[in-house]
């Protein structure tokens, strides 16, 4: 079945490169360092035990990097990371610059995966969450490759089409030598396509374990000091947002503009889209509207400004930190939504949209706790939003409750790094 999908991934090279031409003109950043995807690169040298962790973009980096510094801290150990996006890239050099070995993660094909196993020669792979992929895993198997899947999730969706593909997803799943799974309904889902009960774990989700340091603190307090005016208005923030969400986020702030309550009609705005290629295009849609914008990226002062628009990398931590109300995206649209770990330890009130298979049970765990709130549309969002700006206690209420579940469940990362010692002894 392997041998087959290799082939067909072979046929389907052509229109795997012209995709990423397209993407070029969007993000032409994904035009660069085209080689590095076929493996070849320069060889990488070290006499340390090599972990090649694969993350593939922000997001998975970002819930990565406290797993990463920990291991770090281990002077046997000489990290290779990978990415499969330019951003993810991006944040891999800027947060850790030349302390680790980084490259883009090789195609899923034969010789790429010859080529780059050959030039780093790991001792173990670790990767993210579910990208889970089949001739990597059967390589790292026939060279005796430990493979260790790192806060597994698997969604009912996702899990539906991988069902679709049962052949060559069974073998797949018991090439992994071990799954450190979210929950016990993900590990449940993972156990019916074919991974192997002994081979699953469940240790919860290392993205609770984040810890915010008190110059990160400081920082959020100086900068929540400008946004707010010194105090005088709220601070709402929508972050993570997907094409076709903006416009129902605006729709909301507009309708928060013409009602009647003084604090709704003061608050300002700050837009974060999940990808930056939209910056831009999220900043004209604002202006648009009527309102006043500024950048991030430019240093603009929010001062007498309506919206400001998160058009910076790395971030996002920063300006939950300076915010008063979260909302997290991809949650309108049908993408599964996002981390709302972050905003929660921080002690934020949460809002969201309804679409949230990619963080089932965090979110249930919110909504159960009564931190979160879902919303189905902009009236909805808007009505909620006023009930938060029109009641401080309720706030502070919510915004405790998000916090106490971030708190209790942590704990998830020790479980991991013990479980991965057993491995680089």
């Amino acid at each position: 079945m392997r041998v087959i999908y290799s082939l067909f991934f072979y046929c389907l090279l052509p229109f795997v490169l012209l995709r990423l031409l397209w993407r070029s003109i969007a993000a032409p950043a994904y035009a660069k360092r085209w080689a590095e995807r076929f493996g070849f690169f320069a060889e990488l040298k070290t006499d340390k035990k090599v972990i090649w962790l694969h993350t593939v973009s922000v997001g998975e980096f970002l819930a990565a990097l406290p797993l990463i510094r920990r291991l770090q801290a281990d002077n046997r150990v000489q990290l290779v990371i990978t990415t499969t996006t330019p951003t993810g890239s991006e944040r891999v050099r800027a947060t850790l610059g030349e302390s680790v070995f980084h490259v883009y993660a090789p195609y899923d094909v034969p010789d790429a995966l010859t080529r780059f196993l050959k030039r780093v020669q790991p001792s173990l792979y670790l990767v993210m969450e579910t990208e889970l992929w089949p001739n990597t895993l059967a390589a790292c198997a026939k060279r005796k490759v430990p493979a260790l899947l790192i806060n597994g999730r698997l969604s009912e969706k996702s899990a539906r089409g991988y069902a679709r593909f049962a052949g060559l997803v069974r073998p797949m799943l018991k090439s992994l030598t071990m799954a450190l799974i979210q929950n016990n309904t993900d590990a449940e889902r993972f156990v019916n396509l074919g991974l192997p009960p002994m081979q699953a774990q469940v240790t919860g989700s290392i993205k609770f374990d984040l810890s915010l340091t008190d110059e990160l603190r400081g920082r959020a307090a100086d900068l929540k000091n400008q946004l707010s005016s010194h105090g005088q208005r709220l601070v709402w923030i929508a972050a993570s947002t997907h094409q076709g969400e903006d416009e129902i986020i605006l729709d909301a702030f507009a309708q928060l503009r013409q009602s009647v309550n003084m604090q709704a009609q003061s608050m300002l705005l700050v837009l974060v889209p999940r990808h930056p290629e939209r910056f831009e295009r999220v900043g004209q849609l604002g202006e648009a509207r009527g309102f006043k914008t500024a950048r991030r990226s430019r240093g603009e002062s929010a001062e007498h400004m309506d919206i400001l628009l998160g058009d910076t990398m790395g971030e996002l931590m920063l300006l939950f930190g300076a915010s008063d109300i979260a909302f997290v995206g991809g949650s309108l649209v049908p993408n599964g939504g996002h981390n709302f770990i972050e905003p929660a330890a921080w002690g934020l009130p949460l809002l969201s949209g309804e679409h949230l298979f990619n963080f089932a049970e965090v979110s249930r765990l919110l909504q159960v706790a009564g931190a979160l709130t879902i919303t189905k549309n902009a009236a909805e969002l808007t009505q909620q939003l006023l009930v938060l700006i029109g009641d401080k206690s309720q706030r502070k209420a919510r915004g405790e409750k998000a916090l106490q579940v971030a708190v209790e469940n942590r704990g998830a990362l020790d479980k991991t790094l013990t479980i991965i010692g057993t491995y680089i002894k």
